[in-house]
């Protein structure tokens, strides 16, 4: 009896195997004979799955954010129950690479904005929407607005503009972390530091996160000047607590 073939799992296969070039070598010189390599199968079949390389590459695009949403719901989920404050936390935390996984996810998509900035990828970018508005900022807004009602925070605040400032920060700790300016335990403290300015800090119930020692990430000049995950256009993400979500743009 011939052997039933997962077509899925072999598109992720081959998926994955692209996200691992894009987080260790760029993808700007990638070809699709480097992904079956990488994947331990044949081109021809590589070429089964995806007819071009821009469809391979929307395809590991989608299934990063997949991991990426994943990180950012276990996150929130992981500090109780689902209020303004623990989305709004656990959000920006999960994006900070303070781990080897999220080193990886972040360098991933470094990897894919490098292309993108390119002539080839500019052209993949507007054909495929990456002008989309930002939606985790809205995501954040929405949540922070949820918080002044509550009082959790002050009403004075601006939410749209609060959320802007919180992911350009979160991006540029993210960078320093990628650039080896700090380590990622550094990048939480000054994140955790301004969310605490932000929450009033006497009604505060998140505890402090402590993230694994995060080794030197070795990347290169390319890595420090580019964007982190946060800044991505045009791809959703969404979390497990029915609220809808995605990734900043610059």
């Amino acid at each position: 009896m011939p052997k039933r073939v997962d077509h899925e799992q072999r598109r992720r296969q081959i998926g994955e195997a692209l996200l691992r070039i894009a987080s260790t070598r760029g993808l700007q010189s990638a070809t699709m004979r480097e992904v079956a390599t990488e994947a331990g199968v044949s081109l021809r079949l590589v070429q089964y799955y995806f007819q071009t390389k821009e469809q391979l590459l929307l395809a590991a695009l989608a299934f990063l954010a997949e991991q990426l949403t994943e990180r950012v719901s276990a996150s929130i989920r992981a500090l109780g129950p689902v209020t303004p404050r623990t989305v709004v936390y656990g959000t920006l935390t999960a994006v900070l690479p303070t781990d080897e996984e999220s080193v990886r996810v972040t360098r991933a998509y470094t990897g894919f904005y490098t292309l993108l900035f390119s002539g080839e990828g500019a052209e993949m970018a507007t054909r495929h929407g990456a002008t989309y508005p930002d939606k985790v900022e809205s995501l954040l807004a929405k949540h922070i607005a949820a918080a002044q009602e509550t009082g959790e925070v002050a009403a004075d605040v601006d939410p749209a503009l609060t959320a802007a400032a919180l992911l350009a920060l979160t991006n540029g700790l993210g960078s320093s972390v990628l650039g080896g300016q700090r380590d990622g335990a550094a990048a939480l403290r000054i994140l955790e530091d301004q969310l605490g300015r932000l929450f009033r800090a006497e009604e505060s119930s998140i505890p402090a996160q402590v993230p694994q020692p995060l080794v030197a990430t070795g990347t290169n000049t390319d890595e420090r000047q580019q964007p982190s995950p946060g800044q991505a256009r045009g791809h959703d993400l969404h979390t497990s607590t029915a609220t809808d979500s995605r990734f900043q743009s610059r």
